[in-house]
């Protein structure tokens, strides 16, 4: 692990969004639009990524998002995200999506999200990242995942390639 002047809690990334759903944000079921989640889902990890790194960042890897639950009009979502995990110049954030019906204050967890984001410099190039320090037990168990989700990443990213010198 990094020396301590270059470590950051996991707190200080985190990062926290509230949006209440209109019509404009749903589809003919009365239910959010994914494609909607997922413009909040990228803007919150990367907010949370820049905080980390102190940096502009880019979205490297969408690894996984998960919907788990119909978010519906008139309900609010609160999306949170963190820092992980970082490697050199990337980090892993996730972001938990949690609905709440405001008139009976039933919440539920809705989307869960992995995206990797790295951090580039004034020409574009990767920058280095402080290492992350988790806190709480579910930080930890995420931060001890991180490794085996980042080689997931390394090994798709490489079977594409290899996929597209074929075609």
């Amino acid at each position: 692990m990094k020396n301590d002047a270059t470590q950051k809690p996991c707190s200080a990334s985190r990062s926290v969004m509230t949006q209440l759903i209109f019509p404009s944000d749903t589809n003919h079921h009365g239910t959010m639009f994914g494609g909607k989640v997922m413009d909040y889902i990228d803007k919150i990890a990367a907010i949370a990524s820049m905080r980390h790194a102190r940096k502009p960042v880019v979205t490297a890897s969408s690894d996984s998002l998960d919907f788990l639950a119909p978010i519906r009009l008139g309900e609010v979502i609160e999306l949170e995200a963190y820092v992980t995990w970082t490697h050199k110049s990337s980090m892993e954030v996730v972001v938990n999506v949690l609905s709440e019906n405001l008139y009976t204050g039933e919440r539920r967890l809705t989307v869960t999200a992995f995206f990797t984001f790295v951090a580039v410099d004034n020409e574009g190039k990767a920058s280095p990242v402080p290492a992350v320090v988790p806190e709480t037990a579910e930080e930890i168990r995420l931060h001890q995942s991180a490794p085996e989700r980042y080689e997931l990443r390394i090994k798709r990213k490489q079977e594409r390639q290899n996929a597209s010198k074929m075609v």
